[in-house]
C-alpha cells in the first residue's frame, strides 16, 4: 500500500492526486482518496456504495495491471464541491495478454472535507456515454 500518497488540499491539485493514487493499482490506497459517503458508477449505470463495493469496481480495472491516462478537460469549483470532466484511457496489455482500448469521458464530483482535503463524492468514469434507463 502506497501510504505516501497525498490528498489534495486545492482544487486544482485533485487530479495530480487522483493519477498517483489510481496508478498504485492498490484498491486500499485508491480508497483513501473516496470521501465516506462515496460512490462509483459502473459502465452499465449501477452505483456501488460504501469502501467494500467500490473496492470490488476498483478491482476489476487494477486486475488489468494497465496505467491509467487522465487529461482533465473541465474543473468547476464552489466553496467545498468540484465538478471534474476528464477524458481517460488505459491502453495497452493486460496481465492476462489481452489487447485493451478503454476510452472514456467522466463526470466526477469531489467535495472538501472537513480536515481540507478532497476527496472523490460521485465517481461516474463512463459519465459522458449515452445509457439506457433503469
Amino acid at each position: 500500500m502506497a501510504d505516501n500518497l497525498s490528498l489534495a488540499e486545492h482544487p486544482e491539485h485533485i487530479v495530480p492526486s487522483l493519477r498517483l493514487h489510481l496508478n498504485s493499482l492498490d484498491v486500499e490506497t485508491m480508497l483513501r482518496f473516496y470521501h465516506p459517503d462515496a460512490v462509483i458508477i459502473d459502465a452499465a449505470g449501477n452505483v456501488h456504495r460504501g469502501p467494500e463495493a467500490i473496492g470490488v469496481e476498483l478491482d476489476t480495472y487494477f486486475r488489468l495491471g494497465l496505467q491509467m491516462s487522465i487529461t482533465q478537460r473541465h474543473l468547476f469549483v464552489t466553496t467545498d464541491t468540484a465538478l471534474l470532466i476528464l477524458d481517460w484511457s488505459y491502453i495497452g496489455t493486460a496481465r492476462n495478454g489481452a489487447q485493451i482500448n478503454m476510452v472514456a469521458t467522466a463526470t466526477d464530483i469531489a467535495r472538501r472535507g472537513d480536515d481540507g482535503f478532497w476527496r472523490y463524492l460521485i465517481d461516474n468514469p463512463f459519465g459522458a456515454q449515452l445509457r439506457e434507463p433503469i
